[in-house]
């Protein structure tokens, strides 16, 4: 698995994701924000065929801009991850992957707002840690510095899972929830590069 940088916002990188593959294609079109991806490198993926519509070989991608108040924080906007691929680390490994190069790129702190059990476990992965906020779409707001795993303790990993067991959710939404009840926040997982 190769992880790379496409480009950051002023430089208007796009991507052209299957959208039966992958959650949030169209976002990934747009030039506004940074991107970066996991891909596939073997044989089969370096010989595909130039003229495909959609990008070949990426299993993951992450798209990210600078905060409009603060230039000194980056948010990760979208994380999506090839459906056969999901399950894998892939996202949080190239969450971490990308946090890492904005610590090089000079960004103080990192921010996410994330609308599933399933991703707030993943960026807790990164060391992205609970602010307590919401976005006005009731995504939790997740935040860790730059250059390493925010400070986070059992009580604010269980407050955004509780905020979660409150919706209306899918059996495995709430499976996931229930195996989680009475446990620590997850190792922090290092960058793959």
């Amino acid at each position: 698995m190769e992880y790379v940088v496409c480009g950051w916002p002023e430089d208007g990188p796009t991507l052209r994701l299957d959208y039966r593959e992958f959650g949030y294609a169209g976002k990934f079109v747009m030039s506004q924000t940074g991107k970066a991806v996991a891909r596939e490198c073997d044989a089969a993926t370096r010989d595909a065929d130039d003229e495909s519509e959609f990008e070949e070989g990426v299993v993951a991608a992450v798209a990210f801009n600078e905060d409009r108040t603060d230039p000194d924080t980056l948010w990760l906007r979208y994380i999506t991850v090839r459906n056969d691929r999901r399950g894998e680390g892939i996202g949080a490994r190239l969450a971490a992957f990308a946090t890492e190069r904005a610590a090089a790129r000079g960004y103080d702190r990192l921010r996410i707002a994330v609308n599933n059990p399933f991703a707030y476990e993943a960026l807790y992965k990164v060391g992205f840690g609970y602010t307590g906020r919401e976005t006005g779409l009731a995504e939790l707001v997740l935040e860790r510095p730059a250059d390493r795993p925010t400070e986070r303790s059992r009580a604010s990993y269980h407050a955004g899972l509780d905020v979660y067991r409150e919706r209306d959710l899918s059996d495995g939404e709430q499976r996931f929830l229930a195996s989680r009840s009475d446990a620590e926040p997850p190792a922090v997982i290092g960058s793959p590069t």
